[in-house]
């Protein structure tokens, strides 16, 4: 069930839909993350709507789902999900807090795979994420975007995921899209909407 969430989570905070990716040169690569980096440190709070799409192999069709993924720097991420169930993940004060259909939880999130998960989902609005040393990262570009690939160096990391790309709309600083693929080969696709950047957030936003 942890894991479950922790992948939830990341993702969560972030299915592959590859188009034709071009790898980035050098200059390139430089370039991106030099661009993203600067424009994100203004960022103190974030809000999206998102669409979560699981693909899982023992299912036929895919699993959809709904709702609203807010962040306020330095550390406060909020996953909720309003459709087809409710269910909250909120990372606040070092730990994961839940609440699945009025059921409430907590974990403690020291250990170092929490730690990186949600050092990764804040760092995407920062431009940190490039630098996890736990990470080696690959760009790309296509006709409408640019992507960042991670690919996971912990062995701690790679008993749950194989690879997450986060995607950049051409000339926007804020995640479009994340695709994450599981060591078990399961796929999940977030595509944010209605993003908002700097607004004010309440919070209840980061309660259960």
């Amino acid at each position: 069930m942890i894991k479950h969430i922790a992948f939830g989570a990341f993702l969560l905070i972030s299915g592959l839909f590859f188009a034709q990716n071009t790898a980035m040169s050098a200059a390139e690569a430089k370039a991106f993350v030099s661009r993203i980096s600067s424009e994100t440190k203004g960022i103190k709070t974030l809000q999206s709507d998102f669409t979560q799409t699981k693909k899982m192999d023992f299912l036929d069709k895919s699993i959809v789902t709904y709702g609203k993924m807010t962040l306020k720097t330095p550390n406060m991420l909020s996953w909720k999900y309003t459709k087809p169930y409710q269910y909250s993940i909120v990372f606040r004060d070092n730990k994961i807090f839940i609440n699945d259909q009025g059921k409430k939880s907590s974990v403690d999130a020291k250990s170092k795979t929490f730690e990186k998960i949600n050092k990764l989902i804040v760092g995407s609005s920062n431009g940190q994420m490039f630098n996890d040393p736990e990470f080696s990262v690959a760009y790309f570009k296509n006709g409408t975007s640019n992507l960042a690939r991670f690919t996971p160096k912990s062995s701690q990391l790679l008993k749950y995921i194989k690879q997450i790309e986060l995607h950049f709309p051409k000339n926007q600083s804020a995640v479009s899209q994340v695709n994450m693929t599981e060591a078990s080969g399961d796929t999940t696709n977030i595509m944010f909407k209605n993003t908002k950047i700097n607004a004010p957030v309440s919070a209840s936003d980061f309660s259960l």
